[in-house]
């Protein structure tokens, strides 16, 4: 019961909504179902629901209800936790419609399988063996140990963070907007930040680029964006340990590897827009300098932007092609093939390079299996999006950097676009539809299958060498 997880009384009777939890659903009435094709369904079901939802008259912000298509693709950039969008949120839809998103968008975040246990655990429910398997999947972890307590711990961070991330931005909005609309305001950019997703109400598709020289905005949703992005299990690893030296191998590596990309990146984007009067170029030093990191930080999964990207260099826009690919880390709010595949194909090259049959870092071996499972979702990843990108350039009439752009930021749940989502067509819409959904439960889903399906094979056959390179 409810009392006995938080020491008070619960007022509803058991079972009354115990039977609506999503994993009950799937019991009964899909009870074959893998972990992993749970939360395919998962994600599926609430997109579907909240494309309904945002497609009703008390939706609109106008008489005109959104057209369904339109509707289901706002819906899946919020679930999928993207940020691309073909109306305007700040404008098209009402504040019911915008609730709406952000509840979809913290449930994408956090995924389908831990609110729906955050309710059974309300409820006093036991947590059986397939719904703590479907936890595993959804939380992109390699064992059952201490998911349901890792569970409570994902929502309490959630709330600390968005809840302080809100009052921070509350500083800003507050004054400029007024008590109501700035709290609100601030709550739901917090969300969208927190949660990697990148939706805002500013209006006009502008996002924040009327804040780009403004330290307390950028700073705030750099900084949800990313504590969102670095995953729970680190942020939780971090809390217990303290110290850098004290942490686990993967969380050493997620740090690593976030702050060479956000260092990179920040320098990367200085470098090639400071003349770019477009961009940054009228900024100055110090303008400039925030307007760079903060564009290093959103390709990482999360869709603002404090500077027009339709008027950025080509250099510059392809460098954030590859950043948007790698994404955020795993058991986070963003997508991308994640920083620690990136991270162990890259070691093991270097191994490679110097002669060494083993992949070490930080004085530990990365096993054999862990490199193959990298090399698989950055594989498929590239294949997907290979294919994707051939099917836009023959729908859409825009340049091909553009239409490599809005795929990658769809695959990676990223949400920054040149300018031409809105003009998608019906085909164009659906196929970025795919690739967002694909992004978020595609090489999560893929990683944690492929390492639970290993099976030793009866017979193994005589190695034989094949030139390669």
């Amino acid at each position: 019961m409810f009392h006995r997880m938080w020491g008070r009384h619960w007022p509803f009777e058991p079972g009354i909504l115990e039977r609506t939890a999503f994993s009950e659903y799937l019991d009964r009435y899909m009870p074959n179902l893998t972990p992993a094709q749970a939360l395919v369904f998962g994600f599926a079901a609430l997109i579907f629901a909240g494309g309904i939802l945002l497609s009703l008259p008390i939706s609109s912000a106008t008489d005109k209800p959104v057209p369904f298509l339109d509707a289901l693709f706002t819906a899946t950039s919020a679930v999928c936790v993207t940020g691309l969008v073909v109306v305007d949120t700040g404008t098209r839809y009402s504040i019911f419609g915008q609730v709406v998103i952000m509840l979809l968008i913290q449930m994408g975040g956090l995924g389908i399988m831990t609110m729906t246990t955050l309710l059974a655990l309300l409820l006093g429910k036991r947590i059986n063996l397939r719904e703590r398997l479907r936890i595993q999947e959804g939380l992109n972890q390699y064992s059952m140990a201490g998911v349901v307590s890792l569970t409570r711990t994902v929502l309490l961070m959630s709330v600390l963070f968005e809840g302080a991330g809100a009052l921070l931005l509350a500083l800003r909005f507050v004054p400029e907007f007024g008590l109501g609309k700035g709290l609100y305001f601030s709550l739901f950019h917090a969300v969208s930040a927190f949660n990697n997703a990148g939706l805002d109400l500013m209006g006009d598709f502008q996002s924040l680029t009327r804040y780009v020289t403004d330290p307390l905005v950028s700073l705030t949703i750099a900084g949800l964006i990313i504590s969102g992005g670095l995953g729970f299990t680190v942020i939780l690893g971090i809390n217990r340990r303290r110290r850098f030296s004290r942490l686990s191998f993967h969380a050493k590596l997620v740090l690593i590897i976030t702050a060479v990309l956000l260092v990179t990146g920040t320098l990367v984007i200085l470098m090639l827009e400071y003349g770019n009067n477009a961009t940054i170029g009228r900024l100055n030093f110090g303008g400039k300098l925030l307007a760079s990191f903060f564009q290093s930080v959103t390709p990482r999964t999360a869709g603002f932007n404090t500077v027009d990207i339709g008027k950025m260099r080509g250099a510059t826009l392809f460098f954030m092609i590859m950043l948007m690919f790698i994404g955020a880390s795993p058991a986070s709010t963003g997508g991308g093939i994640k920083t620690t595949t990136a991270g162990v194909l890259l070691l093991a090259v270097w191994s490679m390079v110097r002669g060494k049959h083993d992949v070490e870092a930080l004085h530990r071996r990365i096993p054999g299996e862990i490199i193959l499972r990298a090399l698989t979702v950055a594989v498929l990843a590239m294949l997907l999006l290979v294919g994707v990108t051939m099917l836009l350039s023959i729908t859409e009439p825009f340049e091909f950097l553009k239409i490599l752009f809005e795929a990658t930021s769809a695959f990676g749940t990223v949400g920054l676009s040149m300018g031409i989502t809105p003009s998608l067509s019906v085909w164009g819409k659906i196929l970025i539809m795919l690739l967002m959904y694909s992004g978020r439960v595609g090489p999560m889903t893929v990683a944690v299958a492929v390492a639970n399906r290993q099976k030793v094979a009866p017979v193994r056959y005589p190695e034989e060498k094949v030139v390669v390179g």
